[in-house]
């Protein structure tokens, strides 16, 4: 059975550039949710994408409607694979980079591993995975559904919601939150940057800066 909805409407894009200045880091400094598994870490290193959460889910060995969803890819979308629990079967290879990269895609991101690992660093396509598999998915046509909300490593992921996606790891923000999470973010991290020139200019010491040496001197005087 295959379960198709329409294709969400896009993040705006003033939305995505202010993101797009963002680390997953900085925000994890205060959101506690939304965060897919730490296990989903990038393909090719030193990457960081914004885009629109379109939503996958399909199981075990079948990869059928993948294929199929990504002939419905626009530019700045990134393609979101619920594997519904497998983490035997790759689903996503060269030959999926390369019709996700030419549809416009920004970035693929799979609960589970990806194979051709060559072919996506040849396709400079922006992956994020649990890894690599050489057991590969086939069009077994059992079904799935496509546009509908998923769970990707433990995070729900809604058509339509924001995603961003870096070095330290995949962050999923719903689209009305996405200007207030990057505009925090945004100040934290120029506070950080003061902050660090600070120290490495030897101006202050870290513990000093943060009270961390504040409260360790005032447990040893108790």
């Amino acid at each position: 059975m295959y379960v198709i909805k329409d294709m969400p409407e896009q993040v705006p894009q003033e939305d995505l550039d202010l993101l797009s200045g963002v680390e997953t880091a900085t925000v994890g400094h205060w959101r506690l949710f939304g965060f897919m598994d730490r296990a989903i870490q990038p393909l090719l290193p030193k990457r960081r994408v914004v885009g629109t959460a379109v939503t996958l889910a399909i199981a075990g060995p079948d990869s059928t409607l993948l294929h199929h969803a990504t002939g419905q890819l626009r530019p700045g979308d990134i393609l979101v694979v619920d594997r519904l629990g497998d983490d035997k079967y790759a689903c996503w290879g060269g030959g999926v980079t390369v019709a996700a990269k030419a549809a416009g895609a920004v970035a693929g991101i799979v609960d589970g591993p990806c194979t051709d690992l060559t072919e996506i660093e040849d396709s400079d396509f922006p992956m994020w995975s649990r890894g690599l598999s050489p057991i590969t998915t086939r069009l077994y046509d059992l079904g799935g559904g496509f546009n509908i909300p998923v769970s990707c490593g433990g995070a729900v992921v809604m058509p339509g919601d924001a995603i961003l996606a870096d070095e330290s790891g995949v962050l999923v923000i719903p689209r009305d939150e996405v200007r207030a999470v990057a505009e925090k973010a945004l100040g934290m991290q120029e506070t950080g940057k003061k902050r660090e020139a600070s120290v490495r200019d030897k101006v202050q010491k870290l513990g000093e800066m943060s009270g961390a040496s504040a409260k360790v001197l005032a447990k040893l005087a108790q």
